[in-house]
C-alpha cells in the first residue's frame, strides 16, 4: 500500500453490484461492514509513509459505532433468556448507545427507556424519541456517572420490569468489536494496519478491536484517545481518572493513551469537515488529534482511527457555538 498524492483524481464513483441493489429483511443486518476512507489533507506533516484511514462508523443504521455493542448485548439478552416479552431495555446512555438501544427495540418490539444526561445534544434527545424510546433525564453537571447511578435507582425499585443491557460491564461489548470491528479492519487493510486509534468512552470499542487485532500481530499499537481533565466539552467521552471506570475496560491492554484538550478536538472537527468533507462528532475531532500525535512519530506505518459518528447530531451544542469564525 504505497503512499498516495493528498491531491487524488476523482474516481466516477461506487460500481454497482453486480446482482443488483442490497435487500436486507431487516434494520438490523446493516449493522456493521463501515468503510474506510483515506485521510489525504488534514494531516500536518505526517511522512508520506504513513496511511491513515479513518473508519467510517456514522454509516451504521442508528449512525454510530454503537449499533454493533448494542445489538449484541440485545441478542445475548434474548438467548440466556433475560429479555423476554414484557420486559423493557433499560441502560444508562449519553446518547449513542440510546439510540442504537432505541432503534433496536423498535425493531425487534420492546420499549426501551434511557437514562442520559439533561445536557445531551437536542438531536439525540429527538432521534431517541422518534424511535418511540422513553427518555428519563440524569443531572448535567453529573455527566455520564449520573446517569449510571440514577439507572441502577430505577433498575433497583423495579428488577423485575427491566432487561439491563449494563454496556459498562456486559462482555457481549467488547465481544461486538472483537467478532466484528477488529475483522473488518484487519480484512480492509489487508492486514497492513499498524496502529489502531480510538475514543474511550464504555472502553468496549478498544478492547474487543485491540484485542482482536493483536491475537493476528501482537506488533499492532492499539493507542486510546479520552479528554486531557475531568471538566470537557468531548461527549461521548470518559476521563478514566476521574470517572467509575467501566468494568470491561482493562488499561493494561493499551499501549498508549493520550489526553485530548476539548478546543483541540473541536478545532479538528472542523478541519476534518471543510478539507476532507467529514462532518464528524467532538469524540472523532479527539480521535484524529490523537492519531495525527502518532503518526508524526513514524516513518512508514498504516493507521486507523476511528470515527464513532457523524456530527449532524452535535449541530445545536457548543461544538458549534462560534464556529462562524472560521469562515
Amino acid at each position: 500500500m504505497p503512499a498516495r498524492p493528498a491531491h487524488a483524481t476523482v474516481s466516477a464513483g461506487p460500481t454497482a453490484p453486480g446482482e443488483g441493489p442490497l435487500v436486507s429483511p431487516s434494520v438490523l443486518q446493516l449493522i456493521g461492514n463501515t468503510p474506510l476512507v483515506e485521510i489525504r489533507r488534514v494531516r500536518d506533516g505526517v511522512a508520506e509513509g504513513v496511511r491513515i484511514f479513518a473508519k467510517i462508523e456514522g454509516f451504521n443504521p442508528g449512525g454510530s459505532v454503537k449499533d454493533r455493542p448494542a445489538l449484541k448485548m440485545i441478542q445475548e439478552g434474548i438467548r440466556q433468556g433475560r429479555l423476554v416479552e414484557g420486559k423493557t431495555i433499560l441502560d444508562s446512555t449519553s446518547g449513542n448507545t440510546g439510540i442504537a438501544l432505541a432503534m433496536i427495540g423498535a425493531a425487534l418490539g420492546y420499549p426501551v427507556e434511557l437514562v442520559m444526561p439533561a445536557n445531551v445534544s437536542r438531536e439525540r434527545k429527538q432521534v431517541v424519541s422518534a424511535f418511540g424510546a422513553k427518555a428519563i433525564f440524569s443531572d448535567p453537571l453529573e455527566g455520564s456517572d449520573g446517569a449510571i447511578r440514577l439507572c441502577r435507582k430505577i433498575l433497583a425499585e423495579n428488577p423485575d420490569r427491566y432487561f439491563k443491557p449494563d454496556q459498562y460491564n456486559n462482555e457481549a461489548n467488547p465481544l461486538a468489536h472483537y467478532e466484528t470491528t477488529g475483522p473488518e479492519i484487519w480484512r480492509q487493510t489487508d492486514g497492513r494496519v499498524t496502529h489502531f486509534v480510538t475514543g474511550i468512552g464504555t472502553g468496549g470499542t478498544i478492547m474487543g478491536t485491540g484485542r482482536y487485532l493483536k491475537e493476528q500481530n501482537a506488533a499492532i499499537q492499539v493507542v486510546a484517545a479520552e479528554p486531557e481533565d475531568a471538566f470537557h466539552g468531548l461527549e461521548g467521552l470518559k476521563h478514566m481518572a476521574s470517572s467509575i471506570v467501566p468494568g470491561i475496560f482493562h488499561q493494561d491492554e493499551l499501549d498508549l493513551k493520550l489526553g485530548i484538550a476539548t478546543d483541540d478536538a473541536y478545532d479538528m472537527v472542523y478541519r476534518l469537515g471543510r478539507e476532507e468533507g467529514l462532518l464528524v462528532g467532538q469524540s472523532c475531532g479527539a480521535a484524529h488529534v490523537a492519531a495525527l500525535r502518532v503518526a508524526r512519530t513514524l516513518d512508514e506505518g498504516t493507521i486507523v482511527v476511528l470515527f464513532a459518528d457523524f456530527g449532524d447530531r452535535y449541530l445545536s451544542t457548543n461544538l458549534w457555538l462560534g464556529w462562524q469564525r472560521l469562515t
